[in-house]
């Protein structure tokens, strides 16, 4: 058996090996700035001027709704302050104390941009709309969204202290997105919710062109006003992975955002670096060896050529064995390790089959 495997290594390490063409360069948008992101891992793929200080209009709704849902209860009965009665820009039309269940005024926010149930939830969930901004800004900072200040719940040109940049944005983007009930209402075409004091139900068409211009569309938020003009974030599930684009002031968004996820497919796929109870390393001892093995699998957006630039590296830890996965020298993920006490025969049966199995997987990557 042994001798058969290895005639087999030695063919297929006589055939041609594959080469690795440059991928496509980036698509030029006509956005001031751009982001693009695996919402999965929060590695941005692509940007342009993604740190630029913006104005992000309706995208700010996208915050408001993750606070919503993390910090209220979707549950809840809001009842529409005087506030928020008349509130200029879009609209699901809120009659001053009608009261609502606070699920279907986020899906009045989301889908219709209402930016009289962006106050209805904001004064509901914070008290006050400087309430409600102070725990948008508190999420920012636990997200990671260092370049971002929110003053208010919709994203009206009120205030130059109100800002994002399209790489803070696509951080939120993807954060959100990992909430099922926020996943579920931004993927909605179109919704039914009650509208009180009338015979029939106020049904909101989402204003999001991309979930039915774009294969595997599933969000996310549009926006505009006149000094931040065109706004985007929108996002795409394809063979199980997810990626998000944002774009701001972008005179041709949907055609932008379109472009770059079909980059952003095209160029980068999910690649499983370690698989779990994959054996990463040993110590020898003289009763025998200590073996490493994964706890889990880790996976990650990578670009065909990069592939080959991922180092692995074990580290002995006082509390606990772990492998660090690094590209091109920065860190990207670490992965737990268990330790099994393997014999001397064990040992070197274990470390040709997992070298076996590298070898394979390898092969038909590259192929």
């Amino acid at each position: 058996m042994k001798k058969l495997v290895f005639i087999l290594i030695a063919f297929l390490m006589m055939l041609p090996q594959p080469t690795i063409a440059a991928g496509p360069a980036l698509p030029p948008v006509s956005a001031e700035t751009a982001a693009l992101i695996d919402v999965a891992t929060g590695r941005i793929l692509a940007e342009k001027q993604a740190d630029r200080r913006m104005r992000i209009a309706s995208l700010t709704k996208i915050m408001t709704a993750i606070v919503a849902l993390e910090e209220g209860n979707s549950q809840d009965i809001v009842t529409t302050p005087n506030s928020a009665y008349g509130k200029e820009g879009s609209s699901i039309y809120l009659k001053r104390g009608e009261k609502m269940k606070m699920e279907d005024m986020l899906y009045g926010l989301m889908l219709r941009s209402g930016n009289d149930a962006a106050v209805a939830i904001a004064e509901h969930v914070g008290g006050s709309i400087e309430g409600f901004a102070r725990l948008m800004n508190e999420k920012a900072e636990y997200i990671g969204m260092h370049s971002s200040h929110f003053t208010n719940p919709h994203g009206l040109d009120d205030s130059d202290n109100h800002y994002s940049t399209a790489r803070d944005m696509a951080l939120l983007t993807a954060y959100a997105l990992r909430n099922p009930e926020f996943r579920k209402i931004v993927s909605t075409q179109v919704k039914y919710i009650p509208w009180e004091g009338e015979q029939w139900d106020r049904k909101l068409v989402n204003k999001n062109k991309m979930l039915r211009l774009y294969k595997g569309a599933d969000g996310v938020k549009t926006g505009y006003t006149k000094l931040a003009k065109r706004c985007l974030s929108s996002s795409a599930t394809r063979n199980g992975q997810q990626l998000a684009v944002v774009v701001l002031n972008a005179p041709q968004d949907w055609e932008d955002s379109m472009k770059w996820l079909d980059y952003g497919f095209s160029q980068f796929s999910r690649t499983e670096v370690i698989r779990a109870g994959e054996r990463v390393g040993e110590d020898k001892r003289e009763d025998g060896v200590l073996a490493y093995y994964t706890k889990q699998a880790f996976s990650y957006p990578l670009s065909q050529e990069e592939k080959s630039r991922i180092e692995k590296q074990l580290v002995r830890n006082i509390r606990g064995p772990f492998l660090e996965i690094r590209l091109d020298g920065k860190l990207i993920g670490r992965v737990a390790l268990t330790i099994e006490q393997e014999t001397v025969a064990q040992a070197i049966g274990n470390r040709f089959t997992s070298n076996l199995e590298s070898f394979f997987r390898t092969m038909l990557e590259g192929m």
